[in-house]
C-alpha cells in the first residue's frame, strides 16, 4: 500500500466546528500520516497525488444503526423470510451501497440468525468490500416483545443474562435489547415498556464485563428510563422523551440515537407503498412526539449520535441526506448533524481514537465532497471520492 497525498482540501475539523482550507492530506499504509499546507512533495517522491483542491473533506462518517439484513421492503416478514444465502448477498451489496456513500463504519443493531457475523468476517477478510461493520447478534427481547419474530426471546433477569453471554459467546460486538414497544411489530405499543429495568440491568452487565457496548430500542417514556436506570450506553429512537429522561441521560452520559427517516418514511410514504395500515397508523401517531423529544434532546445538549435505522420499510441502505436533513430541520445545528455522523458517533462506539475525525495516526476514512455541507446537505448524497483504510472506492 503506496502512499497517497490528497491536495488543496478544505478540510472540515469536526472536533473544532471550523474549516481549515488549503490543506494537504499524507496517506500511508492506510493511516494518515501528515496533515499541513503545501506539504515538501520530494518527501514523497513516488507517492500517488490527487488534486482536489476546493473540494470539502470529511471523516468517514459513521451510522451507528442499520439492519443489513432488512431490505427496505414494505413486507417485513416476507423479507425475513427469504433463503439465508440470499440475504447473505443483498446484505453484501447493502454494505456496499453504504460505503460508497460516504458511510465507513456501521452498527448493525439486528442481524438475523447471525448471519451479520458472516458478513463481518467477510468484509474484515477483504472478500468483500464494506465499511467497517459491529454487529450486535439477535436482539434480547421479552417474549412476544418488540421484533421477537427475529430476536432472542428472554424472561426474567437470569434468563437474559444467559441471552446476552449467547450472544458475546458469538462475538458480537454491542448487545441490543427491546426496552418498548415498537411500530413495526403487529400487536406491540410502541410506547409501552417491555424488557424490565432488572432484566435490563443484568444483561447490560454482561455487555461491559466483556468491554462492550449496549444499546436499547426505546421509544415509551417509562421503557427509556428503564434503560438509562440499568446503565445502557444509547437510547434508540427515543420517541417519548421528558425533562426527566433527558436529564437522566445528560447526567450518565448516554446518547441518543434518533433515527427520524425511519418513522417519517412510513408515516409519509407507507399508505401509497403498500405498508401495513397498523404500522402507518401508528407512525402517524408518534411522530408529532418523536419531533418534539428531539428537539428538547437538542436543546438540552444531550449527547447525539447519527443513526438512520436503514432496512426498515422504505429505508434504503446508502446515502444519509434525508436524516442529516431531519436532524437540522428538527432542532440540531448543521454542525452539530456533522459531529453526530462523525466524532460523536465514534465516541459512542468507543472508537474515537481511531475514527470520527481527520487527524494524523488515525485510519484513513475519508469524504470528499463537491461542495460546502454547511451549506447545501444534498452534498451528501453523491460524494467526490471515498476512502476507507487508505483504499479508494
Amino acid at each position: 500500500m503506496g502512499v497517497k497525498i490528497l491536495k488543496g482540501l478544505n478540510l472540515l475539523d469536526v472536533k473544532e466546528k471550523k474549516i481549515d482550507e488549503g490543506i494537504d492530506i499524507v496517506i500511508e499504509g492506510g493511516i494518515i500520516k501528515e496533515i499541513g499546507k503545501n506539504i515538501e512533495d520530494m518527501k514523497y517522491r513516488d507517492a500517488e497525488r490527487l488534486d482536489l483542491s476546493g473540494k470539502y473533506l470529511l471523516p468517514g462518517l459513521i451510522n451507528s444503526h442499520v439492519h443489513l439484513f432488512l431490505d427496505g421492503s414494505v413486507n417485513v416478514m416476507a423479507s425475513l423470510q427469504e433463503d439465508a444465502g440470499v440475504k447473505l448477498l443483498k446484505a453484501a451489496n447493502f454494505a456496499y451501497d453504504f460505503l460508497k456513500s460516504g458511510v465507513t463504519t456501521v452498527r448493525d443493531l439486528g442481524g438475523v440468525n447471525y448471519l451479520d457475523l458472516s458478513l463481518r468476517e467477510a468484509i474484515n477478510r477483504g472478500i468483500i468490500d464494506g465499511p467497517r461493520y459491529l454487529v450486535s447478534g439477535k436482539p434480547i427481547v421479552m417474549t412476544g416483545g418488540h421484533g421477537y419474530f427475529f430476536a432472542r426471546e428472554a424472561d426474567g433477569p437470569d434468563e437474559v443474562r444467559k441471552a446476552a453471554r449467547e450472544n458475546l459467546k458469538k462475538g458480537v460486538d454491542v448487545l441490543k435489547f427491546m426496552a418498548t414497544g415498537g411500530v413495526l411489530t403487529p400487536g406491540v405499543e410502541p410506547g409501552s415498556p417491555q424488557l424490565t429495568y432488572e432484566e435490563m440491568k443484568a444483561g447490560i452487565e454482561e455487555a461491559h464485563k466483556a468491554g462492550k457496548k449496549a444499546a436499547a430500542h426505546a421509544q415509551g417514556n417509562e421503557g427509556i428510563k428503564n434503560a438509562i436506570r440499568a446503565g445502557i450506553d444509547s437510547i434508540e429512537h427515543g420517541i417519548f422523551l421528558d425533562d426527566e429522561a433527558i436529564s437522566m441521560m445528560i447526567d450518565r452520559g448516554t446518547y441518543l440515537v434518533p433515527t427520524l427517516s425511519a418513522g417519517y418514511l412510513i408515516a409519509e410514504e407507507g399508505k401509497e407503498a403498500g405498508i401495513p395500515a397498523y404500522t402507518v397508523e401508528k407512525s402517524k401517531r408518534v411522530m408529532d412526539p418523536y419531533y418534539k423529544s428531539f428537539r428538547l434532546a437538542c436543546e438540552r445538549g444531550a449527547k447525539i449520535a447519527f443513526g438512520t435505522d436503514a432496512g426498515t420499510p422504505l429505508n434504503f441502505h446508502g446515502p444519509v441526506t434525508l436524516e442529516m436533513k431531519l436532524m437540522v430541520k428538527h432542532g440540531l445545528k448543521v454542525w452539530d448533524a456533522i459531529r453526530a455522523a462523525t466524532i460523536v458517533a465514534a465516541e459512542l462506539l468507543g472508537m474515537d481514537d481511531k475514527i470520527g475525525s481527520v487527524e494524523v495516526g488515525k485510519f484513513a476514512d475519508l469524504v470528499v465532497l463537491d461542495g460546502n455541507p454547511l451549506e447545501d446537505l444534498d452534498v451528501f448524497t453523491i460524494p467526490n471520492l471515498v476512502m476507507k483504510d487508505g483504499d479508494i472506492y
